[in-house]
């Protein structure tokens, strides 16, 4: 029930930073950009996509990667082009109707991984200094583990990743001190 209550109480505390990082401090949205002529590159986009789903342009098919003389022509030509990492949904975005769903899902998410990160606090007799520490490492692991290779391989804006950064990192920083605070009451010094 302690590392229940305590994920509880970081999950919260990683919800209200994340609402603080978006909607009061620029961290959330660093590296985004309004595209203009909207319009017609959304229509572009419908007719070069086979439905819901992540498309880079350019691209080839695994097939063509597993031929040499195709991979060379298919970089040759795309050489100094530009590039695209697309989120395609053709039934429009839902958030722009209603963001209490995705709200929910996440501060459900946000409470999952304190729970998670309450577990891995509750295992060793930490002080409060070193949960924290161990959070905040639990929420560079994750950035490392999954903006870092998004910057790397699909060449997401170094603005953008550390962005991601700060708000991964602070906020596990927090929840680690919220957590960390829980589960020390009551502990024996």
């Amino acid at each position: 029930m302690r590392i229940l209550i305590a994920g509880l109480i970081g999950g919260l505390v990683m919800f209200t930073w994340g609402a603080v990082s978006h909607m009061m401090l620029p961290i959330g949205e660093m590296g985004l950009k309004v595209p203009t002529e909207q319009a017609s590159a959304i229509a572009t986009l419908g007719s070069s996509t086979q439905g819901t789903g992540v498309y880079m342009y350019p691209s080839q098919s695994m097939e063509d990667w597993q031929d040499p003389a195709k991979q060379k022509a298919f970089a040759d030509a795309a050489k100094g082009q530009p590039y695209a990492f697309v989120i395609y949904q053709p039934g429009g975005n839902p958030v722009n109707a209603s963001m209490t769903p995705a709200l929910i899902k996440q501060w459900g998410s946000d409470t999952l991984a304190a729970i998670l990160a309450a577990w891995v606090l509750a295992l060793g007799a930490f002080g409060f200094g070193k949960r924290v520490m161990i959070a905040g490492a639990l929420g560079l692991f994750a950035w490392v583990a999954i903006a870092v290779p998004f910057w790397n391989w699909y060449m997401f804006p170094t603005d953008f990743t550390i962005g991601t950064l700060l708000e991964q990192v602070v906020g596990w920083l927090l929840s680690g001190a919220a957590i960390a605070w829980w589960l020390g009451r009551g502990e024996r010094r």
